[in-house]
């Protein structure tokens, strides 16, 4: 039976929809990044996608526009895929960095000499704070105690008996907990040092910092890409004690 085009343009979004803006750690389909999905019958594929403001930083830009290419290319159908950014001020530079499948130092050698997977290991590592944040919070106001969630290992962790919310936040967690290091303990800090129950309550509040600081750009992201582009806003901004919040951190 055949395939329709909408089918595999939902395919393709679906694979999109994986791929998140590294600085908020939320879907470029969510944030409304992407503005265009091509398909044509030989398996190739047409990604555009634009961004809030003209002068958005040229690495988490090169890093998401490498990782949706990644992303639709694991697609079994997919036979090319091309990514174009629009209306940035680094464009040509990364647009044809990532059709030619350069490491983000080599696209922006007087930039940066940093690559793509420190890059990546970078925002990487702020995601794995925010969500790892969020599942600690919900676990204890679930009623487990901090002695007993820090004792679990990640597979115990894994099979912990949580409502609906609490295992999608530990699906969340467990995709970026790799990144701490490969210790079985299931809460670590970034350099993969167990966390203990007597600073959990200092360790949060200064987690809390990543999380506050995405929350933040992300509502100013949203409201710079309707401002620029005449839409709706899709979120209200954040709270005048949370930009005070962020002001004095």
């Amino acid at each position: 039976m055949s395939i329709s085009l909408q089918a595999r343009i939902d395919e393709v979004r679906a694979a999109l929809d994986r791929v998140t803006d590294p600085e908020l750690d939320e879907s470029v389909v969510e944030l409304n990044f992407i503005t265009g999905i091509e398909v044509r019958p030989d398996g190739a594929v047409d990604i555009k996608f634009r961004l809030p403001t003209y002068w958005c930083a040229a690495n988490f830009s090169y890093l998401m526009a490498s990782d949706m290419r990644d992303a639709v290319t694991r697609l079994p159908w997919v036979t090319a895929v091309s990514v174009t950014l629009d209306d940035h001020m680094f464009v040509d530079a990364i647009n044809d960095g990532v059709a030619a499948n350069k490491d983000f130092a080599d696209a922006f050698p007087e930039e940066s000499q940093t690559n793509l997977a420190a890059i990546r290991l970078t925002f990487g590592l702020k995601s794995f704070e925010r969500r790892q944040e969020a599942l600690l919070r919900h676990l204890l106001a679930q009623g487990h105690t901090p002695d007993i969630i820090l004792s679990l290992d990640t597979t115990a962790l894994a099979r912990l008996n949580l409502n609906e919310e609490g295992a999608h936040l530990r699906s969340r967690y467990l995709e970026r907990r790799p990144l701490a290091g490969n210790a079985a303990t299931a809460f670590v800090n970034r350099d993969g040092t167990p966390i203990s129950a007597e600073t959990l309550t200092m360790y949060l509040r200064n987690i809390r910092r990543v999380g506050l600081n995405a929350e933040f750009n992300g509502a100013l992201c949203r409201g710079l890409l309707a401002a620029r582009y005449g839409e709706a806003p899709a979120t209200l901004p954040p709270e005048p004690g949370l930009i005070d919040f962020i002001r004095m951190g």
